[in-house]
């Protein structure tokens, strides 16, 4: 693997995955307070893969997430007021306070949407990929889906039609073992689900997704892949989420044990293994990430103060940004 990457590279990666782990730590915290309304998916532990594939793309280049939403557009380089203020309803949120934690968008950062929907994200990043090849754009289209979405059929047919029209899009299964509490092991019979692309007649790439650069290496001969015309790639990044599937649940699952979760916390966590590694063969100063930890921890704060401070929709914008204008009706 290239480990030539400039120091400017490593550092945000580094800041990339600090944000993604204050914001949601935060994020947790205040769902568990009653201040954000619905439900709450966070991505603890999972920040390896997420910054990995997101710093192998390109600004304008397109990206699909899921119901773990928040970490995505973080890793694409998505401003957090906006995102905190849209966990919290406010009318300063990136989607107007509508969308909450599972349906997010960014298009400042080429973030097309985050759903709720199990899959529904692979139709939609092959979709956008034509749609860049149909204008002879050259961008790419990443999409991020969990390892229950592999067993849905917009699996199949998402990339069997990219991998028939050879569109650019990378496909990347966030493997953290479990579908909610139904581990992979008992819904599907390959060892991998990378294995899954030789039916596809594309590549099937399987990587340590605790490894950021070792994703972003992946990852970036995908993108490379893609933009020279020789179609999709179907990446598996075996991860692991540190929380339940989703936080503050209120019950025990029984799915797995707290030995098997602290085991992943102190050796398997990416953040502290990319910290060891940048500082001990790169020449990384320690004291240039703790700066980095103190200036992310004042920014996680301020978009807090952001989205407190910030009003919610008016009563009335709940008939904007719909299909269909709304009726008069006679009194």
């Amino acid at each position: 693997m290239k480990q030539n990457l400039p120091r400017e590279t490593l550092l945000e990666m580094y800041r990339r995955m600090r944000r993604i782990r204050l914001f949601e730590d935060l994020a947790e915290e205040i769902h568990r307070n009653g201040e954000v309304p619905g439900t709450c998916h966070t991505s603890q532990g999972q920040e390896g893969e997420i910054v990995g594939a997101c710093m192998a793309l390109r600004i304008d280049d397109y990206m699909v997430g899921n119901h773990r939403s928040h970490g995505h557009p973080i890793g694409k380089g998505a401003k957090l007021d906006g995102l905190m203020a849209e966990l919290m309803a406010r009318k300063t949120g990136v989607c107007g306070g509508k969308g909450g934690s599972m349906h997010l968008a960014d298009f400042s950062v080429g973030s097309l949407g985050e759903t709720s929907i199990v899959g529904s994200g692979i139709p939609v990043a092959a979709g956008a990929a034509l749609g860049a090849k149909m204008k002879g754009l050259d961008r790419v289209s990443l999409c991020f889906f969990g390892d229950g979405a592999s067993n849905e059929g917009t699996f199949h047919e998402g990339i069997n039609m990219a991998a028939n029209w050879k569109l650019p899009v990378i496909f990347l299964c966030e493997n953290n073992g479990y579908a909610i509490s139904t581990p992979i092991s008992t819904t599907a019979q390959v060892e991998n689900i990378a294995d899954r692309a030789v039916g596809y007649g594309i590549p099937g790439v399987v990587v340590d997704g605790q490894d950021v650069l070792a994703v972003f290496e992946v990852v970036r001969e995908a993108v490379h892949r893609a933009r020279a015309g020789q179609g999709p790639t179907l990446v598996e990044a075996k991860t692991y989420r540190y929380l339940d599937h989703a936080a503050n649940l209120g019950r025990n699952l029984a799915y797995r044990t707290d030995e098997e979760v602290a085991e992943w916390r102190a050796k398997r966590d990416p953040i502290a293994l990319f910290d060891e590694r940048i500082t001990g063969e790169m020449g990384i100063k320690p004291a240039e990430l703790r700066q980095i930890d103190d200036e992310v921890k004042a920014e996680v704060d301020a978009a807090l103060e952001f989205a407190r401070s910030s009003p919610f929709p008016d009563a009335e914008e709940a008939f904007t940004d719909v299909y269909g204008d709304r009726l008069a009706v006679d009194a």
